[in-house]
C-alpha cells in the first residue's frame, strides 16, 4: 500500500500581482514572539491574509508567528500610526502586545516617529507607546494596553454573568478553572501545575476552538511562583504555541490579581523572556519589555527560477 500519510505538500506560490515582485520586510521579535514586519505607508496591502500564510511559513517563507503591517492611521486626530496583525494562518487579530513594542522600535529607529511617545491604532483600540531611548536606539518600550474587559459578552465568551473569574469549564472531558479577560483580544487564563511538561500541541487546539469562545481564544497556562512572579506558556489562536504573548501576559497578571494570587505588578516569565506587567490604579494595564531586530530582506512574492536566483 502506498501510504502518503504524514507527507505535506509544498504550499502553492503566492503569485499576487498587486504585490511588488520583491517585497521589503524586517524580521523582529519581542521575547521570542517573532513576526515579519512590512511597511504599507505608500501602498496598502490589498490581500494580507495569503501573504501572512506564505511569508510566515518557517520552511518555505521567511518564518514567524505572523505578519505585521505598519501604515498611516485611519484618523490622524486619534493616532499617529496604524498596526495590523495577521496570524500565521492568515486570520486577523485585534492586538499583539509584543508586536506593539517592535513597531515602536521600528518606527522610531527608521525615522517615522519623531518623538519617544506616540499613539498606535490597532483593531483592539489605540495604544500609547513610551520609548526608552539611548544613543538613538530604543532599549525598551512601555505600552499602555488600556483597561481589561471582564464581561463575557465583551471578551467574547458564551457564558452568563458579569464576569468569568476562576470558573469551571470542561475541555475534552477534563475540568479546568479559568479566568476570562480581553486585552482587546480574547484570553482564558488557566492555572496548572507542571506547565513545562504540558503537551500544548495536543491540548491547545481544543481550548482555542472550545464552544465557550465564539471568536476562538488565546489560552495562557500559568504557574504562580510568588506574589511578583508568574510563569506562563501560551497557545495563540491562529499561530499555535509561541514563545511569548504580550496581551496574554497582561491578561495573566489581571487574572492573578483578580484572584488575589499576586500583586497588581509582577514579572511574567515566558519561554522567550520576561515582561513586566502592571495593572495600575488608573485602571490601565502597562506592559514593559524589549524588542529586537533580527534581519531585513526582500521577499520574492512570485514564482522564480530556483537554480538561478539572480534571474529574479
Amino acid at each position: 500500500m502506498n501510504d502518503q500519510a504524514g507527507f505535506a505538500a509544498r504550499p502553492e506560490p503566492l503569485n499576487d500581482p498587486d504585490l511588488p515582485r520583491l517585497l521589503p520586510f524586517t524580521k523582529m521579535h519581542g521575547a521570542g514572539n517573532d513576526y515579519v514586519y512590512v511597511e504599507e505607508f505608500d501602498a496598502p496591502i490589498a490581500r494580507p491574509a495569503p501573504l501572512a500564510v506564505a511569508i510566515s511559513d518557517r520552511h518555505f517563507g521567511v518564518g514567524g508567528d505572523g505578519l505585521i503591517l505598519m501604515g498611516r492611521p485611519s484618523d490622524p486626530a486619534t493616532a499617529d500610526f496604524r498596526m495590523r496583525m495577521f496570524n500565521a494562518d492568515g486570520s486577523e487579530g485585534e492586538m499583539c502586545g509584543n508586536a506593539t513594542r517592535c513597531v515602536g522600535k521600528y518606527l522610531y529607529e527608521k525615522g517615522f516617529a519623531k518623538t519617544d511617545e506616540f499613539r498606535l491604532e490597532t483593531l483592539g483600540g489605540i495604544r500609547i507607546l513610551k520609548l526608552a531611548v539611548e544613543n538613538g536606539s530604543v532599549t525598551s518600550v512601555r505600552v499602555n494596553m488600556g483597561p481589561p474587559r471582564l464581561k463575557p459578552a465583551e471578551i467574547p465568551m458564551n457564558a452568563e454573568g458579569d464576569d468569568f473569574i476562576n470558573r469551571e469549564f470542561t475541555v475534552e472531558g477534563v475540568t479546568y478553572r479559568g479566568t476570562g479577560v480581553s486585552m482587546g483580544n480574547p484570553h482564558i487564563v488557566v492555572p496548572l501545575q507542571g506547565i513545562a511538561e504540558l503537551d500544548l500541541p495536543r491540548m491547545g487546539p481544543a481550548f482555542e476552538h472550545h464552544a465557550l469562545f465564539p471568536r476562538r481564544v488565546n489560552t495562557e497556562f500559568i504557574e504562580v511562583v510568588s506574589r511578583t512572579h508568574i510563569r506562563m506558556r501560551v497557545w495563540e489562536r491562529g499561530s499555535g504555541e509561541t514563545l511569548a504573548c504580550g496581551t496574554g501576559a497582561c491578561a495573566t497578571l489581571v487574572a492573578c490579581a483578580l484572584n488575589n494570587w499576586t500583586d497588581r505588578k509582577a514579572v511574567v516569565e515566558l519561554r522567550g523572556g520576561k515582561l513586566e506587567i502592571e495593572w495600575a490604579e488608573d485602571g490601565n494595564v502597562y506592559m514593559s519589555g524589549g524588542a529586537e531586530f533580527v534581519f531585513s530582506g526582500q521577499y520574492l512574492t512570485r514564482e522564480r527560477n530556483l537554480f538561478f536566483p539572480a534571474n529574479i
